[in-house]
Order: C-alpha cells, then structure tokens, then sequence
C-alpha cells in the first residue's frame, strides 16, 4: 500500500551543492516526489519542527544549524515509504552509514548528516503538516 514520508535536504548538503544528486537517489529508489519546496527556516520555526528534541543537549545546536541556510522540505510517497527512506538515508553518523546511502554519500558529521526524514507514520503526519498545507498534496 502506498505510504507517505516526509523528508528535509539540510542546509549542509544545499551548500555542498548536492541537492539535485540527493533528489536522483531519491527518484532512483522509486520514490515519487508529492511536494517539494525550498526555504530559510527561522529559529523560532526550526524549534517548532523539532520541539521533540527541546529538552535534549543538542536542541540549541540543532535549530541553529537547520535556521542558517535554504533547505529543502518534500513529500515523498511509495510502497512502505517510511521504513524504505529510513534505509536510504542510511545511519545517523555517516561514518556508520552502509554504502550507496545518502548520508554516506553526502553527509559529514553527525551534526551536518546532509538529508532528514521521518521515523514513524505519526511523525510523518506531523512533519507533513507542519510544512505544507493540505491544498499542496494532491
């Protein structure tokens, strides 16, 4: 059954100029891209995104980092999308991440890991939702 997911291409890979590399693996992997747009983040925004994450060390880190540059939010949909993009993405640490992955391929750090993407359905509704507004998706 078709499924959606919610993925982020992060201010590191647009400066590195990987975003169109990242959106061909992305496509290569069956992907179908619902929506996509490119934007700046505000802080105050990016801690709504990841208000999960406010009471963890790296909370202040993290929306600095993903409120410094154009980023790339999209709606991806394809048969178990949500646990095939996990796999994509590969591992949070890059040096752990299994060949042909995104973050293998593109990301840097664990910081600047290069491409976001959601954990579970409930959290992709979130993250859906908090981007695009429900006369974007078809």
């Amino acid at each position: 059954m078709s499924q959606r997911t919610f993925s982020i291409i992060k201010p590191d890979a647009v400066r590195k100029g990987d975003t169109a590399a990242i959106l061909a693996e992305i496509s290569k992997a069956g992907f179908k891209l619902l929506a996509i747009k490119k934007i700046v983040l505000t802080k105050k925004q990016a801690e709504g995104f990841y208000y999960v994450h406010a009471e963890r060390p790296f909370f202040g880190e993290l929306t600095d980092f993903m409120s410094s540059g154009v980023i790339y939010p999209m709606v991806l949909e394809k048969d178990n999308a949500i646990a095939d993009f996990r796999k994509l993405m590969g591992a949070t640490n890059p040096a752990q991440a299994e060949e042909g992955t995104i973050r293998k391929q593109f990301a840097s750090s664990i910081g600047e890991n290069a491409i976001h993407g959601s954990d579970a359905e409930e959290t992709a509704a979130f993250e859906i939702g908090y981007f695009f507004a429900g006369y974007e998706l078809k």
